[in-house]
């Protein structure tokens, strides 16, 4: 029997970003990185033990609407660079450094084998 590769429920479903608010919470921070806003992950639903915030909230400290919508802003600045491809024009070469490193080293251990022969 083949596995299948698709996670299963809630882990399938698609999320769609948050709506803007004046008074954003942590589970619209969370709606922001689940929806691939925030370009670290792909915008699935991402199940995990406690939601974004309970710690602070058992701790005493909640966070302010004003420290949610402060990370909602910076959380989703390297996304909006991103797609701006501000990230790509920096390090184009990186790629093809990183092959030809490869190159290198399969040519190095193929000339040393043949010579020790």
């Amino acid at each position: 029997m083949l596995r299948s590769e698709t996670p299963p429920s809630p882990g399938n479903l698609q999320a769609d970003p948050p709506p803007d608010s004046n008074s954003p919470t942590s589970a619209q921070l969370k709606g922001d990185i689940d929806s691939g806003r925030t370009g670290d992950k792909a915008p699935h639903v991402d199940v995990g033990a406690a939601p974004l915030g309970t710690c602070e909230e058992a701790g005493g400290t909640p966070p302010t609407s004003q420290e949610v919508r402060l990370a909602r802003q910076n959380e989703r600045a390297p996304s909006e660079k991103a797609a701006a491809g501000i990230m790509q024009q920096r390090t184009p070469w990186i790629t093809s450094a990183f092959a030809s490193a490869i190159v290198a080293i399969a040519v190095v251990l193929t000339l040393s084998l043949w010579l020790l022969h």
